[in-house]
């Protein structure tokens, strides 16, 4: 077995948390809602990524390993199914993800070529996109580290020229959108409700980078050091951002795949040209950036999962020469090439249908209700094992502590709520998240099968984890 020597020096791990945590495809559905976004954007740095930051920081330097959250909640509540649950929801979310992603990509290469890819031609770039992740994902994390730092970095230069372009448009133009003070109340509306998930997923993969401890020069100093800054830059470049595609795109016709082009389109005027094509062949990178960096935390977290019978054993399969998780990244090819071969009968049976909304909103659900027990994993941890050391520790008395778990988890709770159930019955509603319930159902239902299998294996073994 050969382990990589590389490692991760603290800028290395600064732009590996800004490559995992930014999400640039996913600025623009928030954007959707209008100048309430900012109320929003603001309120949820706050009461959620401060304080699951500092969560993450605290866990991923107390427990460190490859296990990331399944780990925190495995060890704290061991005798539960609610880590075998969390390692399901967290790795099922990826192939989905993976698959949202894919279905952009005949989009930006029509851009990139002034070409429009029918079916057949747009199935295969999407396979494509996805079987290049999954093996890129069987080589260890350091040895794409280029990739995640050149990822990063063009990240950056996209928020930034949003950014920078709305002001110039701004400038020239005037608001596209209306500016009245009234705009920037926080909306309450279904619609505005359902995308603020999409905030709180922009938010999310601090332990992501946690499995990468082993490719540290020093994790339990680069690890919090890394998702306090990484975090605040990822806070100012997703509000510069989302300045720049607010401002210059209006907001009933902001498109959740293709946003960001259009921005960039109409603050040039061009629906091609260098600049639209340069972004386009940017944002086509990220995607890649994106998969490969959370490939290599989902997966080793399936795993690690899979090691101790709480996944089926095909996710434990690892690679002899660097001991990697292969079977997982398999899997997730797999499911993923799967769900855009479902995508192109669901087009052809609905051409106006949002495949890149219906697969990301599905990956969404599944994300964060891997997520929900972390919180109280985190409170029963510190209970658990009081004596143990912890390089970074969330500062304040136990009832401060309390609430910095309990807000992000009840925020958490009400964004699947509003992403994945219909709280009204008419007609446009019900077709825009019926998909998502079902599909949502569908999963967690797959899920209960395969620990009830699991715990019937057990039993007919006599064995136990």
């Amino acid at each position: 077995m050969e382990k990589s020597n590389k490692k991760f020096s603290l800028f290395d791990v600064i732009l590996s948390v800004i490559c995992v945590v930014f999400v640039v495809e996913a600025a623009a559905p928030v954007a959707s809602i209008g100048n309430s976004q900012y109320f929003w954007w603001i309120f949820m740095i706050v009461a959620f990524l401060l304080p699951y930051g500092m969560i993450s920081a605290e866990l991923g330097t107390a427990y460190v390993g490859d296990g990331g959250l399944y780990d925190w909640v495995h060890t704290a509540f061991p005798k539960t199914k609610w880590g075998a649950r969390v390692s399901w929801y967290y790795w099922i979310n990826f192939p989905l993800w993976m698959a949202s992603l894919a279905v952009v990509c005949p989009t930006l290469l029509g851009i990139l070529f002034n070409h429009r890819f029918g079916a057949v031609s747009s199935l295969i770039i999407q396979l494509i996109f996805i079987w290049i992740v999954t093996v890129i994902a069987f080589y260890p994390v350091c040895d794409s580290i280029v990739i995640l730092n050149v990822s990063a970095a063009i990240k950056i230069i996209l928020a930034v020229t949003v950014g920078i372009l709305g002001i110039y448009y701004v400038i020239r133009n005037g608001f596209v959108n209306n500016m009245a003070g009234r705009t920037f109340l926080p909306a309450f509306d279904l619609h505005s409700l359902s995308y603020i998930s999409v905030i709180i997923f922009n938010f999310l993969g601090f332990e992501v980078v946690c499995t990468y401890a082993d490719s540290m020069q020093k994790p339990k100093r680069q690890i919090p050091q890394a998702i306090v800054i990484g975090g605040l830059v990822i806070a100012a470049i997703y509000l510069f951002s989302a300045f720049g595609i607010g401002a210059a795109v209006p907001t009933d016709t902001i498109s959740p795949d293709t946003g960001l082009m259009d921005a960039v389109s109409l603050i040039t005027g061009k629906s091609s040209g260098f600049l639209v094509r340069a972004v386009a062949l940017l944002f086509l990178v990220t995607l890649f950036g994106n998969m490969i960096s959370w490939s290599m935390g989902v997966n080793s977290t399936a795993a690690y999962a899979a090691d101790r019978g709480d996944m089926p054993r095909v996710f434990g399969v690892r690679r002899r020469r660097h001991d990697m998780p292969v079977g997982a990244a398999l899997a997730s090819g797999v499911v993923a090439s799967v769900i855009c071969l479902l995508g192109v009968i669901i087009e052809a049976v609905s051409p106006d249908s949002s495949l890149f909304w219906s697969f990301f909103a599905l990956n969404l659900v599944m994300l964060l209700l891997s997520y929900v027990p972390v919180f109280p994993a985190f409170l029963r941890l510190r209970r658990q094992d009081p004596n143990l050391e912890r390089p970074f520790r969330v500062p304040g008395p136990v009832w401060f502590t309390r609430v910095l778990a309990y807000v992000p988890m009840i925020l958490i709770i009400l964004s699947i709520i509003f992403t994945a159930v219909p709280l009204s019955f008419d007609r446009a509603t019900l077709s825009d998240y019926l998909p998502i319930t079902i599909g949502s159902v569908i999963s967690i239902v797959i899920g209960e099968i395969l620990i009830w299998w699991r715990d019937a294996n057990r039993k007919k073994s006599g064995t136990t984890v």
